[in-house]
């Protein structure tokens, strides 16, 4: 599972700490500390998987890893002075070699382009007797802007609390999301996010850090019998918390089981409603169009009715005036008989 990991330290004079002995370290690489006189040699180191340094355009002196930190040095005249600045990134094992390099060349990118840095970007495998998913890179950037003539102003945006706090989470932000789009374009379906498990709205405890003392002692003990219990009291506690964790997750998960259940089954039930009411509509439908088809039917048997009468009453009265006709004729008829058998001759 992609893991988020971003922490951000200073390299300073006051912790006895040469900016020029962390490059050389972190890159595997042979660096002599001109302030110092001192050569740090770290050739012999195994996990360096790649080493390269980003900076801003017309910087291109700032690609010479040696020149570079001890200009960082020379740079610097107070004791307590801050000569670099780290980065500690957790690289998703996802991802193969290429994809990391890219990622971790990308917010070394933004850091310059930001910041006006120089960025020293080391990638590092997984340590032998850790985690083999933990694919890590450590940027190392100066704490002062570089240009075609060297190093100039402080940069002071990430050294006052006012303003610092802001921007480490400004950066916190962007690399969640350059990871998160890393993994979509490999079509890696976990995400990973730089909030907090409480802003996130989870219920998740967050571990305690080990510390290198700690981490070394859980590292030997497992050495000496793998898969053993922890050792260190840190060592315990993060168990126990990551034994509630998983609880937690199993019942979270449970729970989403359950609502995307619920939610197909109400989903479906909207669906019966909605379509039983269409139904409905068009049983109503239908059955209005019979009322109207036996309205008309009605209406025209009446109207059938109403012409019958009317043409029963025409044939009464047609009957009714022959009848009076042929009486008139045979009243007629009776008179000329009458006249007739009295001799009557009117010439």
């Amino acid at each position: 599972m992609a893991i988020y990991h971003l922490s951000v330290k200073s390299i300073s004079r006051s912790a006895g700490r040469s900016v020029v002995a962390a490059a050389a370290y972190r890159a595997g690489q042979e660096l002599t500390d001109e302030r110092q006189g001192t050569t740090h040699d770290y050739t012999r180191k195994q996990g360096v998987e790649d080493a390269f340094i980003v900076a801003p355009e017309g910087a291109d002196w700032a690609h010479d890893r040696n020149a570079l930190w001890n200009a960082a040095e020379a740079a610097e005249k107070r004791k307590d002075a801050k000569t670099g600045r780290e980065y500690e990134l957790a690289l998703p094992a996802e991802l193969d070699a290429g994809a990391r390099a890219t990622l971790a060349r990308d917010f070394a990118a933004e850091l310059v382009n930001r910041y006006g840095v120089v960025a020293d970007v080391a990638i590092h495998e997984p340590g032998r007797e850790g985690d083999n998913r933990n694919h890590h890179a450590h940027i190392l950037t100066t704490t002062r802007t570089a240009g075609e003539d060297g190093l100039g102003a402080k940069t002071r945006v990430l050294d006052v609390a006012s303003t610092a706090s802001a921007e480490i989470e400004h950066m916190r932000a962007v690399w969640a999301r350059q990871v998160n789009m890393a993994l979509e374009r490999h079509q890696v379906e976990q995400r990973v996010d730089h909030r907090s498990f409480e802003r996130q709205g989870k219920e998740q405890e967050p571990t305690r850090h080990m510390g290198v003392s700690a981490t070394a002692m859980e590292r030997q003990a497992a050495r000496e019998i793998p898969g053993r219990e922890p050792v260190t009291d840190l060592g315990k506690q993060n168990a126990k918390i990551r034994e509630r964790n998983r609880v937690l997750e199993t019942a979270r998960k449970a729970v989403e089981k359950a609502q995307e259940l619920f939610s197909g089954l109400e989903k479906r039930a909207r669906q019966a409603v909605a379509l039983a009411r269409k139904i409905g509509q068009r049983m109503e439908r239908e059955r209005e169009a019979e009322r109207q088809r036996q309205e008309l039917a009605r209406q025209a048997e009446i109207r059938r009715e109403m012409q019958r009468q009317a043409e029963l009453r025409a044939a009464e009265e047609a009957r009714k005036v022959a009848e009076k006709d042929r009486n008139r004729s045979k009243g007629l008829s009776r008179g000329r008989s009458r006249r007739s058998d009295r001799g009557y001759d009117p010439w």
